[in-house]
């Protein structure tokens, strides 16, 4: 039964790009044929629970702005059917989307309790309730994931504490939410960092922190194939914010760290467009590297404030900067058991629940029509022969001995000799490339 939540908003249709209603898509057409493949099938949408039905338009400077009725500060009666009227709510939004996916943390869908096995069936009580739900609607869950960093017991990090009974604590809590996520039927189950890193080295064992992390990641895998969870573990980097020092830095930190442990086979990256530029990168680079290296997995999509050093969560909206992602996820074969999910919030201001929908709604199509940018660059094909223009030199005998090992450094330096190699410059081309690329936006 519908919460009206939403009032009398209708399920979002694809009316095209011509269309001026708000409440309507204009580029994202779900059964759209885009390279081969349904439109809503390359971008794989997911709501994410936190931001859109536990976010209170908190930031670091004011308290909260949003009143909703099943928050405990509105909510009256048990908490737990307050956290039954936020599925209601979750549902009705999926509803109105259309949207395939959603992506939850195990505090976002159930209140704590006073011991962890209090908490832990609180959780499985609402995963009852989400699982009904699913059985009436078209929204699955893509992936969960436990919230070890808001408790105060994580301050100093979950995996990475310096107390063994808060690593002990954390295992019982993922182990819990693995089992739920499993039981749901995600396609992913992810750790998220948090804390998992260190303010000053003056109070820390550094080494002893990194064993810890990859003693714990080497035991949700081990569990993941005991219970015959055949979705993907994702780890998502981000730097500094909260702690200063994160473990989990970037993608290429991150692979670093699954190659210490041996662990690059079985887990991959959730990588967010934030995260990235606090890292100093763009998204697209770290899309790249994690293909390159493969450990792509999944991307929760919104954007940065590039005037502001922590973490906005806003909605992606910037069609250029979007079509580059796309076209690094097409380079990288697309999603398997990924996808998009809107790990983004809306603005403090945006009060009411039709600003919910329509920073969904934007974002969508903003996507949608960098996919279809994307999806015009690749099938033009003149970007990628540059690329191939500029590598052809690899290509003959001597240059991949070189790249295959096949010779040695004295032997090259013989060739170079010989050959009276002598190499010039050649253009990159950037500017023209970049006009090329705005041709497509």
């Amino acid at each position: 039964m519908s919460t009206r939540f939403f009032g009398d908003i209708a399920p979002i249709r694809y009316e095209g790009p011509e269309s001026t209603n708000p409440f309507a898509f204009r580029w994202y057409d779900p059964d759209r044929t885009v390279l081969g493949k349904r439109m809503e099938e390359h971008l794989r949408f997911a709501v994410a629970y936190w931001h859109s039905f536990c976010g209170t338009g908190i930031d670091p400077f004011g308290g909260d702005t949003f009143i909703r009725p099943w928050f405990e500060s509105q909510f009256k009666g048990d908490p737990m059917d307050a956290a039954r009227l936020k599925a209601d709510v979750a549902f009705e939004l999926f509803d109105i989307l259309g949207i395939p996916f959603f992506c939850f943390h195990d505090r976002d869908i159930a209140p704590e309790g006073a011991t962890l096995a209090e908490s832990n069936r609180n959780v499985r009580a609402i995963a009852e309730v989400l699982a009904a739900k699913m059985e009436t609607h078209r929204t699955k869950l893509l992936w969960g994931t436990a919230n070890l960093f808001s408790n105060r017991r994580y301050m100093a990090g979950a995996a990475t504490n310096p107390d063994p009974d808060v690593f002990a604590y954390a295992a019982a809590q993922v182990k819990n939410c693995m089992d739920v996520t499993k039981d749901l039927g995600g396609q992913n189950y992810v750790l998220w960092g948090g804390r998992e890193g260190y303010e000053t080295l003056v109070n820390t064992r550094l080494k002893q922190e990194l064993d810890q992390a990859g003693r714990f990641l080497s035991m949700v895998v081990d569990y993941k194939h005991k219970i015959g969870f055949k979705g993907t573990i994702l780890i998502e980097p981000k730097p500094q914010e909260p702690t200063k020092h994160q473990y989990d830095y970037d993608v290429g930190n991150v692979y670093g760290f699954l190659c210490a442990h041996g662990l690059e086979n079985e887990v991959r990256v959730n990588i967010e467009q934030n995260h990235a530029i606090l890292a100093g990168h763009t998204v697209e680079h770290e899309i790249a590297l994690a293909s390159a290296l493969g450990v792509f997995g999944s991307l929760d999509i919104n954007r940065g404030d590039y005037q502001s050093g922590w973490d906005t969560d806003q909605f992606a909206m910037n069609v250029p900067e979007l079509t580059l992602t796309l076209l690094e996820v097409i380079r990288a074969g697309g999603f398997t058991t990924g996808g998009l999910n809107f790990d983004a919030k809306i603005r403090r201001q945006s009060l009411d629940p039709e600003d919910l929908v329509h920073a969904h709604v934007g974002s969508m199509d903003a996507i949608a029509r960098a996919l279809l940018n994307a999806a015009a660059i690749v099938e033009d094909g003149g970007l990628d022969a540059h690329v191939e223009e500029r590598y052809a030199g690899w290509t003959n005998g001597a240059a991949r001995a070189m790249l295959n090992g096949e010779t040695t450094l004295d032997a090259i330096a013989a060739r170079v000799d010989a050959e009276e190699i002598n190499p010039q410059p050649r253009s990159g081309r950037q500017e023209y490339l970049e006009n090329m690329l705005n041709r497509f936006s």
